[in-house]
C-alpha cells in the first residue's frame, strides 16, 4: 500500500484525507490532469515533452501520458514531433514528441469600465490578446447607459476576434468604487451615478452563459503588474492609478489586500488638511476625494493655468510635462509642486505598508521621469527606508489585462472540472 503522496504501481498519485481514507481514482485523475495542464501552460511556448512535464509535476511518465491523452481527447492538447536542433541524426525507435496546449480552443474577455471609457480585451487561454475594442463613454453617463456601452463593446471585441459573445469561456471586469466580489455588485461608485447596485453581473451572465466576475479596477491593475509589468513576481507592491481619480492596488506577501470592506487603497480620499482647517467636507456631488482635488489631473491643470504654464484643452496636461521636459521654468515649478503634494499623500501609505516598490499608472504617469524624478526626491525626506518608484509599462491596458488574468482563473473549472473528465 503506497504512502500518502506516493504513486501507485499504475502511476496514479495517492492522497489521504484528514479522515485517513484515500481519495478516489477520479479525484486523483483530475488532480493529475490539472497539474500536467498547468505545467504545460507554463512551459515555453506552451509546449513540452513528457519527460519535462514529469519533472515539472513530480508525476511518473505513465501518469503524465494518461493525463495528456485525456487532454487530447478533450481537444486541449495536440502532439507534434520534436524539431531537430541540428543536422538530422540516424533515428532509433519512435521520434520524441512534444505536447502543445491548444490555447486557441477557448477565449476570455477582460473589461475596464470607467466613467469616460470602456476597454475590452479578448484573449486566448494562454492570455494572448486577440482583439481589443475601446469605446468612449458620454460625459455624465448613468449606470444603465454605461452597462449598454459595456455590452456593445463586448460584442464588438468578440466579433473582431471572430467569436460570438456567447462563445466566451469567462469574463472579468474592473470598475471604480467599492465592489463586493462575492455578490458581483458595486456598493459605492462616486464617479458613476446610478452604477452602484445595478445588477450588471447577473445580466451579463444571463446573456453570455459563462462565469462573469467583477472587481475594483485598480485591484485588477496590480494583478497585471505582478504578472506582466516591471514588478513581476514582487511580493509587496503598491500600484497607484493616477489620473483625474486616484486609487491604489495593494499586494502584501504575494496576495492582494482589499480590506475588511473591500475599501482598502482609496488614496484619493486621504485628507491632508491640518488641524484647525475646518470640519471634513461631505462627499461632493462629483465624487472627488480630498487628495484627488489636491493632485488629480484637474488640479494639476488648474495649477498650470495659474502659473502661466502651457496646457491643452479640457484637463489635458501633456503640454505641461512636455514644457517641463524642455526646461520651461514655469512648467518645472508646477511639476515640482505636484510632486511635492503627491509625495505627502503617498508617504502616508508607504510608512504604513512598507511595500518596497511602487508602480505609478494612469494618465498622469505618462509624464515619465519628468514627474517621477521630482516625486522620488520629495519622498526621500518623508519615508524611513528607500522605495523603488517606477512608471507602469502596461499603459491604459493594465486594468483590462488584470481582468484577463482573473477571467483565465475562472475558466480553469472548464479546463479541468469533473464534468469534463
Amino acid at each position: 500500500m503506497p504512502t500518502p503522496g506516493q504513486e501507485t504501481e499504475q502511476g496514479e498519485s495517492m492522497q489521504v484525507s484528514g479522515g485517513g481514507a484515500a481519495t478516489g481514482p477520479h479525484v486523483l485523475r483530475r488532480m493529475n490532469v490539472a497539474a500536467v495542464l498547468a505545467a504545460l501552460r507554463e512551459a515555453e511556448a506552451a509546449t513540452a515533452r513528457v519527460t519535462e512535464l514529469a519533472a515539472a509535476t513530480g508525476l511518473s511518465r505513465p501518469a503524465v501520458t494518461r493525463a495528456l491523452t485525456e487532454l487530447r481527447e478533450r481537444g486541449l492538447v495536440d502532439f507534434a514531433p520534436a524539431a531537430p536542433a541540428g543536422p538530422p541524426a540516424p533515428q532509433r525507435g519512435r521520434p520524441a514528441q512534444y505536447a502543445r496546449f491548444r490555447a486557441e480552443v477557448g477565449h476570455v474577455a477582460g473589461v475596464d469600465i470607467g466613467p469616460h471609457k470602456v476597454l475590452v480585451l479578448v484573449a486566448d487561454l494562454a492570455g494572448r490578446v486577440r482583439a481589443a475594442h475601446r469605446a468612449a463613454v458620454a460625459p455624465g453617463a448613468t449606470g444603465p447607459e454605461l452597462f449598454t456601452a459595456v455590452r456593445t463593446a463586448l460584442t464588438a471585441a468578440a466579433v473582431e476576434a471572430g467569436l460570438d459573445p456567447s462563445g466566451l469561456w469567462a469574463v472579468a471586469a474592473g470598475t471604480p468604487g467599492i465592489v463586493d466580489r462575492d455578490r458581483g455588485e458595486v456598493l459605492l461608485a462616486p464617479s458613476i451615478p446610478g452604477w452602484a447596485g445595478l445588477p450588471a453581473v447577473g445580466e451579463l451572465r444571463d446573456w453570455l452563459r459563462c462565469p462573469v466576475l467583477l472587481d475594483n479596477d485598480v485591484n485588477l491593475a496590480v494583478l497585471a503588474e505582478r504578472r506582466l509589468g516591471p514588478a513581476a513576481d514582487t511580493d509587496n507592491l503598491v500600484f497607484v492609478q493616477w489620473g483625474e481619480r486616484i486609487g491604489t492596488g495593494i499586494v502584501i506577501g504575494g496576495r492582494p489586500y482589499r480590506g475588511a470592506s473591500a475599501a482598502a487603497g482609496e488614496l484619493g480620499f486621504v485628507d491632508l488638511d491640518g488641524p484647525g482647517d475646518g470640519p471634513a467636507e461631505p462627499l461632493r456631488p462629483d465624487g472627488m476625494g480630498p487628495f484627488e482635488r489636491l493632485v488629480g489631473a484637474a488640479a494639476v491643470h488648474r495649477l498650470a493655468v495659474a502659473a502661466g504654464a502651457p496646457v491643452g484643452e479640457g484637463h489635458d496636461i501633456a503640454p505641461l510635462f512636455a514644457a517641463a521636459a524642455a526646461g520651461d521654468p514655469h512648467a518645472l515649478a508646477v511639476v515640482d509642486e505636484v510632486a511635492d503634494r503627491f509625495a505627502r499623500g503617498l508617504a502616508t501609505l508607504l510608512l504604513i505598508l512598507d511595500p518596497g516598490r511602487v508602480v505609478i499608472g494612469g494618465g498622469v504617469s505618462q509624464a515619465g521621469e519628468t514627474l517621477l524624478g521630482p516625486l522620488r526626491r520629495h519622498l526621500r525626506g518623508r519615508t524611513l527606508v528607500p522605495v523603488t518608484v517606477e512608471a507602469s509599462a502596461l499603459g491604459e491596458r493594465s486594468v483590462a489585462l488584470g481582468a484577463v488574468r482573473q477571467a483565465l482563473g475562472a475558466a480553469e473549472e472548464r479546463l479541468t472540472g469533473p464534468a469534463h473528465l
